[in-house]
């Protein structure tokens, strides 16, 4: 089918709150029409392929955030062949065997980098670092992982152990969609690796950028009155996420109103469901201008680690 003609200043954005288990993926969409935007409330991601080409065939240019790594980091990529982080990841299918999760130090290589499995008495990332050759545990992190004055850390990309761990996400994402899409010529662009957002945007073309809840919150001015995985606190932080929703000029559907207001059901996926709200929002505000589309200067950046969408902040001197 061929998709319709673009609409001048039409544009749809998304956002998917990932995960290594499909029913934990909800994503959040929402699209621009004569300068104003209405946003969907959060629905499963189903097939990840099937949603980006759903989403392009709508005719208008497409932006996906995505809240799991886009990049690996510098210590690690300086020994690799390909020329950067895309190149890496087209080819990717041919080498399965890197995206297995060791159970032990003693067959993690640097051709099989994830650790662990499962979590035993004694595992620490400086033993990690080590059995892949890295200088220390800080060589695991990317830059856009390491603390800045305005947020914690996130965890390293090879790290697939604890709550906040990222690594199985990657693995997740990569292998069941954006390798093998890629190596099959989709029309997937990478931010910041292939250029500026406004740069890659194109009709019949869906950028992908990565995305940290922590720093959306930050962007936004969204706080929680507790966890987010309790209903009343994100109950709570209704009027938050109704504010900022209305500084960026989206318009939420009914239902998603109905979501903000309920904190987005009792159930475990709630916050998943927050999460891609958060997302959303962060992408619609640097397509508008709101956020600046910020790369460091930083060839390594800029080729391997990738960068979070929206954030400004460097991580704070070691």
């Amino acid at each position: 089918m061929t998709a319709p003609p673009a609409r001048p200043g039409a544009l749809v954005a998304a956002h998917a709150d990932w995960s290594a288990h499909p029913a934990k993926r909800w994503v959040s969409i929402a699209r621009r029409e004569g300068g104003a935007w209405r946003a969907e409330a959060p629905r499963p991601v189903g097939d990840p392929a099937g949603l980006a080409a759903g989403l392009l065939a709508e005719g208008a240019p497409v932006a996906i955030g995505l809240d799991l790594p886009l990049g690996l980091p510098r210590a690690w990529a300086a020994a690799r062949p390909e020329p950067g982080f895309p190149a890496f990841l087209r080819a990717l299918p041919a080498d399965p065997g890197f995206l297995e999760v060791n159970e032990d130090l003693a067959t993690v290589s640097a051709a099989r980098p994830f650790y662990p499995r499962l979590g035993r008495r004694g595992m620490t990332r400086a033993a990690h670092a080590a059995a892949l050759g890295l200088a220390g545990p800080a060589d695991l992190s990317r830059l856009c992982d390491r603390a800045t004055a305005e947020r914690p850390a996130g965890a390293p990309l090879f790290w697939t152990l604890g709550a906040n761990q990222t690594g199985k996400a990657a693995i997740a994402a990569w292998r069941d969609w954006i390798a093998p899409a890629l190596a099959a010529g989709a029309p997937l662009r990478l931010w910041p690796f292939e250029g500026t957002l406004a740069a890659l945007l194109a009709p019949g073309r869906a950028v992908l950028a990565e995305t940290y809840p922590a720093e959306a919150m930050r962007q936004l001015g969204v706080r929680f009155p507790g966890s987010k995985r309790d209903r009343a606190a994100r109950r709570d932080a209704a009027p938050a996420l109704r504010l900022a929703m209305d500084r960026l000029g989206v318009a939420p559907a009914p239902a998603l109103q109905a979501a903000v207001e309920d904190g987005f059901g009792a159930d475990v996926a709630g916050e998943d469901r927050v999460d891609s709200l958060l997302g959303l929002l962060c992408v619609v505000s640097v397509l508008d201008g709101a956020r600046p589309d910020f790369i460091p200067v930083d060839p390594w950046v800029r080729r391997w680690e990738g960068w979070v969408l929206g954030q400004t902040a460097l991580p704070r001197a070691p």
